[in-house]
């Protein structure tokens, strides 16, 4: 907050007049969430002249404090299932490497779909809502809706997602990736988290999982492997 306003008084200094100061004041009143603030003085400022300013001072703001006022991404809303994502590293020495959107993590995405669009976890099959005012969730897969709540934090890069009785409050934490499809998301979480919810999900559907426990080991070699779901924001 010190920094806001020893930026906002380099402002005033910069402009240096009663337009400038008119101004302030009424973006001080957009910021701080006031109403209109008006100024008893003897100088009339014209509408043009006060846009002029404020849009001035805004712009020295925004240069200067970059991304301060950009409010956080928020899960908030229904997203699309696309499909699998993977995420996992390789050692080279003493250096790790990420090995997402690359030619190993594509094949093993392609070989857990394949695995997946049997029990009818597809694309088109499968939605996820978020709902930040109660923190709740739905999972739905083929129309069968696995309820639970959600908890997020590290500014929100991370999610605890916690199913409810129907999954016996089965619970995992998994990395939030915000760079998704189409303003979408990227839920990682660890292989055995993510086989664990996978089979416990098959079983309420009805069918057998035979072929899930092979989706854990489809990495073995590499470090850090996450499976998790690429997910488009419904418009």
């Amino acid at each position: 907050m010190k920094k806001i306003f020893a930026v906002i008084a380099l402002s005033v200094a910069m402009l240096g007049s009663a337009q400038a100061q008119s101004g302030l004041g009424n973006l001080l009143g957009g910021l701080l969430g006031g109403g209109k603030t008006t100024s008893s003085t003897s100088t009339t400022t014209s509408s043009t002249d006060g846009a002029a300013v404020q849009q001035t001072i805004g712009n020295v703001l925004g240069s200067l404090l970059g991304t301060v006022y950009s409010a956080a991404p928020s899960l908030n809303g229904t997203y699309l299932y696309k499909g699998v994502a993977v995420s996992m590293t390789q050692s080279n020495g003493n250096v790790l490497t990420n090995l997402a959107g690359t030619a190993a993590t594509t094949q093993i995405e392609n070989k857990i779909n394949e695995v997946l669009a049997k029990f009818g976890i597809k694309e088109g099959n499968m939605t996820i809502t978020f709902d930040n005012k109660d923190n709740t969730f739905v999972w739905t897969i083929g129309g069968f809706p696995l309820n639970g709540t959600y908890k997020v934090g590290d500014g929100e890069k991370t999610v605890t997602m916690t199913f409810g009785r129907t999954m016996q409050y089965f619970c995992m934490t998994g990395t939030v990736d915000f760079a998704g499809l189409d303003g979408g998301v990227k839920l990682l979480f660890t292989s055995d988290k993510m086989t664990a919810f996978l089979k416990k999900a098959i079983e309420k559907l009805g069918q057998k999982n035979n072929e899930i426990g092979t989706i854990a080991k489809l990495a073995q070699g590499y470090d850090n492997y996450k499976i998790g779901v690429n997910l488009a924001k419904q418009q």
